[in-house]
């Protein structure tokens, strides 16, 4: 597909949506006014981890407040068990096996997210959003480990890129200089070398720590980009292991009640919340300048996790397990959407969501127009719009299920197996390739999902079953050779 053809199709989608779920107003908006998108993400941050969400450990003022002020869904799906399909997810509004990512993407991998998609970015752009990218991109292979097709955020639709990687982020450097990209220059320094960045950044340490450097970024962008409509795709690499932290981010967690100091303890794990602590803050840094430059009124702010905490290093608590598996652990992440003048502030959600819901939501949400684009393929989007929603928690979704695809050709480091899944309302089959085992839980009922009721309600577990074969061969997904399937 070539670029007239590609933006030709952004129109349709934007088409189709702005007609059935527009902001009010947004037809009588000028480009200039629409509104601006923040996303904030958090890499393996459990659903349990934030107050919210009733975690009473770690210190999350800011997002409590976001909370607060908008939209907090109980039931938000990561459409992956880990970290590039859901990326992949996210950008596009497709389910990660149409884009032909299922599994986190190695340094050495040759794929990457297709050319031929568009991305939110790309979407946001073509209307004259700038665009940024600060942090993880990790949808590519990388040249640093010899792979030659690599593909940056650049190409897909981000005018800038900020302290993003050219190199494997396996076992994640918080401190300065990052083995993830060794180009990145220090910019935060001491006190007697910069007073400014020391008094700007909480708990300021001698050494440039990650999580502050990507907020100080943010708040920049805003500033640079305040007078035109803007798309901040802030990622960061925390909490992902290997968790560190500045002392004095988690010197006052030590004397805490239950406090696990070791890197590997939980739950209540010391550098989890120093780590989490930077990113509220981040989170805080960047109301506080919305407020400052008179942008909040028009600016939605979403906050998300890639997929659930890893379980060595924490609990998913009441949630079964964690990171690499098809359990709620895995794949339930916190979600909170403030979105100024719509909904009812302080609202939750407990309708099921997912992350392909994003792009439809943000593209409905920009106001767009369709143009001439009569002879655009009909792109897929598999994703619903989220306005129903905000606007009413107790609203519904024209969907009839959230469809997950896990293949592995052997067991994830952390425990995940090759499987499946689908929910339908209240209930979710899981289905594993690896022995072709099922299993059915009532969600409602059993959260934590102790209790298989594949045999109780046999006739039940082999409607959905059926229902994910048959999303499976609908969207061409395939399965390690030797694992079962119901065909």
């Amino acid at each position: 597909m070539g670029p007239v053809t590609r933006l030709a199709a952004v129109l349709i989608i934007v088409a189709t949506l702005t007609t059935t779920s527009s902001p009010a107003g947004a037809a009588d908006r000028d480009d200039d006014r629409r509104p601006n998108v923040i996303i904030v993400l958090a890499d393996d941050l459990g659903w349990a981890e934030l107050g919210c969400y009733g975690n009473r450990f770690n210190e999350t003022p800011h997002l409590d407040r976001m909370a607060e002020r908008g939209t907090r869904f109980s039931h938000a799906y990561s459409a992956a068990p880990v970290c590039s399909p859901f990326r992949a997810s996210l950008l596009t509004g497709q389910w990660p096996v149409r884009v032909g990512i299922t599994d986190y993407l190695r340094p050495t991998e040759s794929r990457h997210l297709p050319l031929e998609l568009t991305t939110i970015a790309e979407a946001l752009q073509s209307t004259g959003y700038a665009t940024g990218l600060i942090g993880k991109w990790h949808l590519t292979g990388y040249r640093t480990a010899g792979v030659k097709n690599e593909v940056l955020p650049d190409r897909h639709g981000f005018d800038e890129v900020i302290v993003s990687e050219n190199a494997s982020i396996g076992g994640v450097s918080y401190f300065h200089p990052y083995h993830f990209n060794r180009g990145v220059e220090r910019r935060l320094f001491p006190a007697e070398e910069n007073p400014t960045a020391a008094k700007q950044i909480p708990n300021f340490d001698v050494r440039e720590f990650l999580v502050d450097r990507l907020n100080v970024e943010a708040v920049e962008f805003i500033e640079r980009h305040q007078d035109r409509p803007f798309l901040l795709y802030k990622s960061h690499y925390a909490v992902h292991t290997s968790l560190n932290a500045p002392e004095q981010r988690i010197a006052k967690y030590r004397d805490k009640p239950g406090a696990a100091t070791e890197r590997q303890g939980k739950p209540n794990n010391i550098h989890l919340a120093g780590q989490l602590e930077a990113i509220d803050e981040g989170v805080g840094m960047i109301f506080e300048k919305l407020e400052q430059l008179r942008l909040s009124d028009n600016t939605i702010v979403i906050f998300m996790s890639d997929n659930g905490g890893e379980s060595n290093v924490t609990s998913n608590a009441p949630l079964r397990a964690g990171k690499s598996t098809l359990y709620e652990g895995g794949i339930r992440v916190p979600l909170i959407v403030d979105w100024p003048g719509r909904g009812t502030a302080g609202s939750v959600c407990r309708k099921p969501v997912c992350s392909v819901d994003i792009y439809p939501t943000l593209l409905a949400a920009a106001g767009l127009k369709a143009d001439s684009a009569a002879e655009a393929e009909d792109p897929i989007v598999d994703g619903k719009s989220l306005l129903p929603l905000i606007d009413n928690p107790r609203a519904s979704l024209d969907r009839q299920a959230i469809y997950w695809h896990y293949p592995l050709e052997k067991p994830h480091f952390l425990g995940g197996r090759s499987a499946g899944a689908v929910r339908q309302g209240d209930w979710k089959l899981i289905e594993f390739f690896d022995t072709g085992q099922i299993e059915l839980y009532n969600l409602p009922d059993d959260p934590s999902e102790t209790n298989d009721l594949a045999n109780t309600y046999p006739a039940l577990a082999k409607i959905l079953r059926k229902d994910l074969a048959e999303w499976r061969t609908a969207t061409g997904a395939s399965i390690p050779a030797g694992q079962k399937v119901e065909r």
